[in-house]
């Protein structure tokens, strides 16, 4: 898998700080700073610690399964277009190297709904499928809410039963601007994405 993070800190220099001082027992196998530039700070082959508690499918133990990259972002900000042109440059190498399919590109928040939010409503996950680096659901017709949390699971997001969180994390990567209970568009999106992409309780990297 790959995980993408937000630094939330004010710059590159002072997230790159923190992610190489042992002590902070955090980090990661890149970081793209505001201006593009792509620092490699743990080989990809080796478990860094950037992802923390959580899951994805029936991965438990996500920093054993992942590469990470930290995206230098105050967590309010729009990611520059020279950081998303290197993001998406630095992905295909990934998941060509590893072998990654593209809805085993997900967010921090997606495998730790509630503990952590980023890569943020502001990140462009329409951007990176369209390149084939991800995942968004195409249009379909109206689903059944009462399969919106089964077909969750199904797609992979494991790490919550608490509704109104799924809801929440769902939304914060697939519809950021909508709010309110949840509805046919929701089960319909999660639908479309779960038959396509059911989670392979077999897959390690891939």
């Amino acid at each position: 898998m790959v995980v993408i993070h937000y630094t939330a800190m004010q710059s590159a220099q002072g997230a790159l700080k923190v992610l190489c001082d042992p002590a902070n027992e955090v980090s990661a196998h890149y970081l793209i700073a505001e201006d593009g530039e792509v620092l490699s700070l743990v080989p990809e082959a080796m478990r860094a610690w950037h992802a923390g508690a959580g899951r994805w499918g029936k991965v438990t133990e996500v920093n054993s399964h992942s590469i990470g990259i930290e995206l230098a972002n105050d967590g309010f900000s729009p990611f520059a277009a020279a950081q998303m042109d290197a993001l998406c440059a630095l992905l295909q190498g990934i998941m060509q190297r590893w072998a990654i399919r593209p809805e085993r590109v997900i967010g921090h928040s997606d495998m730790a709904p509630g503990r952590k939010i980023d890569p943020g409503v502001r990140f462009d996950w329409r951007r990176l499928a369209r390149a084939g680096l991800s995942v968004w659901p195409d249009p379909a017709p109206p689903g059944d809410v009462a399969q919106f949390a089964p077909m969750m699971r199904r797609f992979g997001y494991s790490a919550t039963s608490d509704p109104d969180l799924l809801l929440a994390t769902f939304r914060r990567r697939f519809r950021p601007q909508w709010a309110g209970p949840l509805d046919a568009v929701d089960a319909a999106m999660i639908s479309d994405l779960a038959g396509r992409y059911p989670v392979d309780v077999n897959a390690a990297w891939a």
